[in-house]
Parts: C-alpha cells; sequence; structure tokens
C-alpha cells in the first residue's frame, strides 16, 4: 500500500503522528467540531477540494492517500521526503489553499490535522460519484514531531503478505475488515514500475498472465521517462492526454477493485495478497457484490482510521498556521 501513486477518478490516504493505536473510537472528537468557533470550517475545506478535483482528479486521490499517511506516520514536510513518498504524495497545495482560506475565515482555530481529515472525506464523496458519504468527527491538534525516516518501519510494504498486512493494520487499531475496505482505494491512480515491477512480473501465479505481459510492455517502455507510471485500475481508468477526469464511469465502478483482485488483475503483491486466507477472500467477494455495503464500510474504516492517537492541546499538539511548518 505504499507505492506511488499519481493520478485518480474514483476514491486512498497523510502526516500527523500516530503512535501506538487503540482499536476503539475516539470519543474526544465530535461531529460538527468547530459550529460555535467556525461554522463555515467544512464548507471552506469542501470548497477548495472541490476546487482542487475539478482542476486535476488526481488531486483527489493524493487527498485520500494524506490520510492514511497522516494516520500511519507523522507530520506533514519531513516525511514528504521519506523514500515510500518521496514523488508519490499530492494534495499539499489544496490543503494549504483550504488551510490559507480558514486563517482568513478564523485565525489559529482549525487544525491541518482536521483539514486532512475533512479534505479526504469530501475526495472520497467526489470521486465515488457522491457515492460514498459520511461525517468526518473533528477536534484534532496537529503532531509537534516529524520525521522521514518514520515512513518506512510505519507504512505497510506494497510487497507484504496478508499476515504482515493484518499485523501493520492491527498496530493502528484497524482490523482485517479495515484492511479490505480501504484497500479499495488502489483503484485509484497510478503506481510507478519500480514500487511492484521486480516481484509481480515473473511467473507468479497470483497475476493474471496477460495482464502481467501487458505491465512488461509498459513497465520496459522507458523511452519517455525512467519510471514509468501505469493504472491501478485497468478496467475503469479513463485517460485524456496523460491526465485523469471524473466521469460517469466513476459512478459506475462499484466493486471493480475487488473484481480485479478476484481475476488476479492487480498491481501489488499486498492487493492479491488479500486472496490468502478464506475469511479475507470471502471480503473481497462481498466488497464486490451488493452496492451500498462496501460505501458504508468505507466511510466507517475512514473515521476510525483518521481517530488513531488523536494529538490534544500541550505538549504533544498544536494548531499549526503552516501545515508544512512545526511551530
Amino acid at each position: 500500500m505504499a507505492a506511488s501513486f499519481e493520478l485518480a477518478i474514483l476514491v486512498t490516504c497523510a502526516l500527523l503522528l500516530a503512535g501506538a493505536c487503540r482499536g476503539v473510537p475516539n470519543t474526544e472528537l465530535q461531529v460538527g467540531y468547530y459550529q460555535d468557533t467556525c461554522p463555515k470550517a467544512e464548507d471552506i475545506v469542501r470548497a477548495a477540494v472541490s476546487d482542487a478535483v475539478a482542476e486535476d482528479a488526481g488531486i483527489g486521490a493524493g487527498l485520500i492517500r494524506l490520510l492514511f499517511h497522516d494516520c500511519f506516520v507523522q507530520n506533514p514536510s519531513p516525511e514528504k521526503l521519506g523514500a515510500p513518498n518521496v514523488h508519490s504524495l499530492h494534495g499539499f497545495e489544496a490543503i494549504d489553499a483550504a488551510k490559507f482560506a480558514l486563517e482568513d475565515a478564523c485565525p489559529g482555530v482549525i487544525s491541518c490535522a482536521d483539514v486532512v481529515a475533512f479534505a479526504a472525506r469530501d475526495a472520497s464523496y467526489l470521486l465515488s460519484g457522491y457515492r460514498v458519504d459520511f461525517d468526518m468527527p473533528a477536534g484534532r491538534f496537529d503532531g509537534r514531531r516529524s520525521n522521514a525516516s518514520d515512513t518506512i518501519p510505519s507504512l505497510p510494504s506494497p510487497s507484504g503478505n496478508l499476515a504482515q498486512l493484518i499485523d501493520n493494520f492491527a498496530a493502528k487499531g484497524l482490523d482485517t475488515e479495515d484492511m479490505v475496505v480501504l484497500s479499495d482505494a488502489h483503484s485509484v491512480g497510478h503506481a510507478r514500475c519500480s514500487s511492484f515491477a521486480g516481484g509481480r512480473l515473473g511467473d507468479g501465479a497470483d497475476i493474471d498472465p496477460s495482464f502481467a505481459r501487458s505491465l512488461r510492455r509498459r513497465c520496459n517502455d522507458t523511452s519517455e521517462v525512467e519510471d514509468p507510471t501505469v493504472s491501478q485500475d485497468p478496467v475503469t481508468l479513463v485517460e485524456l492526454d496523460g491526465q485523469l477526469r471524473c466521469t460517469d464511469t466513476a459512478k459506475n465502478s462499484h466493486g471493480q477493485f475487488y473484481r480485479n483482485v478476484l481475476k488476479g488483475r492487480v498491481l501489488l503483491a499486498s492487493d492479491a495478497a488479500l486472496m490468502e486466507t478464506k475469511e479475507a477472500a470471502r471480503m473481497v467477494r462481498e466488497s464486490a457484490g451488493v452496492s451500498g455495503r462496501w460505501e458504508k464500510k468505507f466511510g466507517e474504516a475512514m473515521v476510525k482510521m483518521a481517530g488513531i492517537e488523536v494529538k490534544k492541546a500541550g505538549r504533544r499538539g498544536e494548531i499549526r498556521t503552516n501545515c508544512r511548518l512545526v511551530h
């Protein structure tokens, strides 16, 4: 899941401190937290996200990915330089735009951590064709620590097996179903060939042979770039002049990621690993089925993930004026 995502059309996940996690809802967070102190806060964030996604749908995928990193690693600036994140994290400009507007409307009130959480929710809503719709509790403070070296041990590996992935998510208080549900974020964007080609394009039994051949052709073509990118979803993606846009395809692509998993047509070994046990495979089949089930579960998992080891005011938490800088 640490692959490089760059562009997108549908609906992944970040920046602030996440230490040992507790697998229970964070009761300190509240829906409508800023109702009294900055009533328009969530509207301001949604407007910034809508503008960014309208210009480049790939920003939406980046914003979901930012939340994932926010919950699994730590703060925005140095982690951006960590090995799994170099050239892979996108959406910082949208966060900056939202924070600038918020500081103008309500100076020193809304944390960058809450901006990231709201933005990921709004990106999920927009890129899913409005099917993923959920409330995001707020009340987070911004972490005071940020270290690029934290990215490698914290993030799930794109080559990880199911047991490793389960352990990695469990360490953050997330269960197997959360992992399977959140994996659908891999239906958006691109992955660099360097993130998967080494272990996926041999004679592995868990990848469709025709899909592997098409990936080899793409990844071996270095005439334009040294490290080519490949679409995460070969079925529902729409490409125009090297960019991606939201279309009605997004509204009709329910369960496509899971159908790709079932057919062995996914890029990452960590996605193919979802079929390694009967329980996980059952969850994959269920998520590929009835429309509405996954959308509800995805919203619940996003809220649960966004509640990991929340910072409060004091030694470990602050409200940043600039989301890229620790005070």
